[in-house]
C-alpha cells in the first residue's frame, strides 16, 4: 500500500459503501433508464404506424379516367424500397425497448442489499488487513472486492455516462428526427391516400364537371408522386439518424464505457 495516500483508503471505503447502501446513482440510472425506454417505445410506435400506411398503400392502385385517358396512382411502388427498413428499424427499436429494460432490471440486481451486504464485508476485511498488517492486502483479496465494486456500481455508472452523452450529444437530433418522423409519416398517409376517381351521374353537368375534375387529379398524379417520393426520402433520412441515436445509446456507448470500468478495475488490481 503507497504510505504517501494511507489515509484516503478509509474515505473512500466509506465513500463507496454510503453510495452503496443509499443508492443516489441506482436512483438517477433506473430514471434514465425509463427515460429511454419512453422514447424507444414511441419511435417504434411511430415506426409501426408508418409501416401500416405503407402496408395499406401497397395494395392500393387507383386508376383516374377522364375522356376515356387512363391515369393509374399507385403509391405502394414508391413506397416499396423503405418497407423492407421500416422492418429492420421495428426490429431495432423493440431490441432498444428491452435494452434500456434490461438495464433496468440490472440496476435493480445490483443495487441489492444483498450486494451491499458483500460489498461492506469485503471493504471492512480488506481494511482491516491492510491497517493491522501495514502491508497490501492479498490479489485475490482485492479481486474479490474489485469484482463486487464493479457488480454494484459498473452498470449505474455506464448508464448514467451513456445517458450523459445522450443529453450533450444525441438529444437534439433525436428530438428534429423524432419529429419529423411523425410529420413525415402524416405526409405519406395523405399522398398515399386514394385518388376519388369519376363515377357515373345523372345529369350532363355533372358528368362535365366531374370530368373536369377528374382531369385536374389526372394532372395532379404526378405532383402527388413526386411529393411522395421526396416524403419517402425523408422518412429513410430521419430512421438513419435515429438508428444512430439508439445503437450509440444502447450499445456502443455503454460497451466503450463498461470495457473502460474494466479495464482500470484491472489496473488497479494489478498495481
Amino acid at each position: 500500500m503507497n504510505r504517501r495516500w494511507y489515509w484516503l483508503y478509509p474515505i473512500l471505503a466509506i465513500s463507496l459503501l454510503v453510495l452503496a447502501w443509499l443508492g443516489p446513482l441506482d436512483r438517477l440510472a433506473e430514471d434514465q433508464a425509463q427515460a429511454g425506454l419512453k422514447r424507444a417505445l414511441a419511435t417504434f410506435a411511430t415506426a409501426r404506424a408508418l409501416n401500416g400506411i405503407i402496408s395499406v398503400a401497397q395494395g392500393t392502385e387507383v386508376a383516374v379516367e377522364p375522356g376515356g385517358i387512363g391515369v393509374t396512382f399507385a403509391p405502394g411502388q414508391v413506397l416499396d424500397p423503405i418497407n423492407d427498413l421500416l422492418e429492420q428499424f421495428s426490429t431495432l427499436m423493440l431490441t432498444a425497448s428491452v435494452s434500456f429494460a434490461a438495464q433496468s432490471a440490472m440496476v435493480a440486481m445490483g443495487s441489492h442489499w444483498i450486494m451491499s451486504l458483500l460489498l461492506t464485508l469485503a471493504m471492512v476485511i480488506w481494511l482491516l488487513w491492510s491497517h493491522i498488517r501495514h502491508e497490501s492486502a492479498p490479489l485475490a483479496m482485492g479481486r474479490v472486492l474489485m469484482l463486487l465494486l464493479l457488480v454494484r456500481f459498473a452498470v449505474p455508472v455506464a448508464a448514467l455516462g451513456s445517458d450523459a452523452a445522450f443529453r450533450w450529444f444525441l438529444s437534439d437530433r433525436y428530438e428534429e428526427s423524432q419529429a419529423a418522423l411523425a410529420l413525415d409519416s402524416a405526409k405519406v398517409g395523405e399522398l398515399a391516400a386514394p385518388v376519388q376517381t369519376s363515377t357515373p351521374d345523372a345529369s350532363i353537368g355533372d358528368r362535365l364537371q366531374r370530368w373536369w375534375t377528374d382531369t385536374g387529379q389526372s394532372l395532379d398524379v404526378g405532383r402527388r408522386l413526386e411529393a411522395l417520393k421526396e416524403s419517402a426520402t425523408r422518412v429513410t433520412e430521419h430512421i438513419v439518424e435515429l438508428i444512430v441515436v439508439f445503437l450509440l445509446q444502447t450499445l456502443i456507448i455503454p460497451t466503450a464505457l463498461l470495457w473502460l470500468i474494466w479495464r482500470a478495475a484491472l489496473g488497479l488490481v494489478h498495481k
